[in-house]
């Protein structure tokens, strides 16, 4: 599995929303608000086997509400 985190920026009144169709969707391990210039803070897990793009593009990007992400790819921990 590869960890993942990804960074969301709702458009102005949707992040409660984007937030709880992620919920429904179960793809994340943790989910958070945050202050700064995103609204969320994901963290998942994508199997070895798929691609990371292809599989954030199938699987959160077609949320409404999202205007932005940035996805930030972790490595092995120390």
């Amino acid at each position: 599995m590869n960890c993942v985190f990804v960074q969301i920026r709702c458009r102005p009144g949707t992040t409660y929303r984007v937030a709880d169709e992620i919920a429904l969707r179960e793809i994340h391990s943790e989910l958070y608000s945050t202050s700064g210039n995103f609204d969320l803070l994901m963290k998942l897990y994508i199997p070895s086997d798929e691609d990371v793009g292809k599989y954030i593009n199938d699987n959160l990007l077609d949320i409404d509400g999202i205007e932005r992400t940035l996805t930030n790819l972790t490595f092995k921990a120390f």
